[in-house]
């Protein structure tokens, strides 16, 4: 009785740090194991998802009417009636060179029609006087008063003040053609709106000297004149995207200075060569018009701007976040025992914002789409992140 006794209490010295020892290190291993991962889930759901291409390098909004123009001769300028942001029709002066001596001939052309038709009334009035007399001396011979050299110096008289008439109607046609060249002169000292629209610049100033670009040496136009009211992006797009549009094609437009606002538009031409800056990509021009020409009245040319051209679309189809994919169209699940589990999935269309699953994932799955936080991997243990509340306004 006393061994067993002894033996038992033997047992109970070796069982209790046993277990004091096994508390340990479970109570170690509670406290030290791996925090779970914080991370940002998205579930799968249904919608809209899109194929685009969009621009390789900044664009920038333009304006499909747009012309920088200058008088075609120089001259002192004498009368400039617009400033920087005027509005203007068609046809409205923008700018006189100084034009007097021009003005003088011109008024002396319209002096001279005056005076080449009043010597027309004159000379063809005596002309019909003329041709009447010839044929009263035919009357009268014919009768036997006069002779008939009498007829003949009567009827080439008239036949005399007959081009007397003529010539008098060409001069009339030349001084009107005096007149045509003279005002053409004046013309091509004014400046006038080829169509309605804002003056965006103006280089000079009243009582300076205006020069005309010479052959080969570009200077700055006189007016810059916008028409605004109808504006499209032109942005560059990799020579292999481009390749894939089509004029007519719907696409999106952003803009810097109106940031998380789109824009519709549609592809209104297609540059038919490609551009191979140094350094660069080769790119192809595209040209996107805005759809609500309403929407893009307050915009101003020279806005920086992106284009988005929409190659396909299909409505509600299992999509997530393109953000939650990883390389081999892998993705990180997070299941119902906390931890992470991988799927390798098929997916359909694609852009930056969503992507098409068609299988691998069901709808109701989390997906992390926080791919960038540190210890993520399959079997990790992992808890989603509360959201941020938003900041109070100041």
């Amino acid at each position: 009785m006393n061994s067993h006794a002894q033996s038992g209490r033997a047992l109970l010295r070796i069982a209790v740090p046993l277990v004091v020892l096994a508390v340990l290190a479970g109570a170690f291993l509670w406290f030290t194991r791996p925090k779970p991962v914080a991370v940002v889930l998205a579930e799968v759901g249904e919608g809209r998802v899109e194929t685009t291409v969009a621009n390789t390098r900044a664009g920038s909004v333009a304006a499909c009417r747009r012309a920088k123009v200058a008088p075609n001769s120089g001259g002192r300028i004498a009368r400039l009636p617009v400033k920087k942001g005027d509005r203007v029709p068609a046809g409205a002066l923008l700018l006189e060179l100084w034009n007097d001596d021009l003005a003088a001939r011109e008024r002396v052309s319209r002096e001279q029609i005056g005076t080449a038709r009043a010597r027309v009334a004159e000379t063809c009035q005596i002309a019909r006087a003329a041709a009447s007399e010839a044929r009263q001396a035919r009357q009268l011979r014919d009768r036997g008063f006069v002779s008939e050299e009498k007829v003949v110096r009567a009827e080439a008289e008239a036949a005399s003040r007959q081009a007397s008439c003529e010539s008098a109607g060409a001069q009339v046609k030349e001084a009107e053609a005096r007149l045509s060249a003279s005002r053409a002169d004046t013309e091509r000292t004014v400046l006038r709106a080829p169509f309605a629209g804002i003056v965006a610049e103006i280089n000079g100033e009243l009582g300076e000297y205006l020069t005309p670009s010479p052959p080969g040496i570009p200077t700055l136009p006189a007016i810059d004149l916008i028409d605004d009211t109808c504006l499209y992006v032109t942005a560059p797009i990799d020579e292999v995207d481009a390749a894939q549009l089509k004029v007519g094609m719907q696409g999106r437009i952003t803009l810097d200075a109106y940031r998380g606002r789109h824009f519709a538009g549609h592809v209104r031409r297609i540059a038919p060569y490609v551009l191979a800056l140094e350094k660069q990509a080769r790119t192809v021009e595209v040209e996107v018009e805005f759809e609500n020409a309403g929407e893009a009245k307050h915009l101003l040319v020279g806005y920086s701007a992106d284009i988005e051209v929409v190659l396909e679309t299909r409505e509600k189809v299992p999509r997530v976040p393109t953000a939650a994919l990883m390389p081999g169209n892998r993705a990180l699940v997070l299941g119902a025992d906390g931890r992470l589990e991988e799927r390798r999935i098929e997916a359909g269309l694609a852009n930056w914002e969503f992507t098409e699953i068609k299988s691998g994932l069901k709808a109701g799955d989390k997906v992390v789409t926080s791919l960038d936080r540190e210890g993520l991997k399959a079997g990790a243990r992992a808890v989603e992140e509360a959201a941020k509340p938003a900041a109070a306004g100041k």
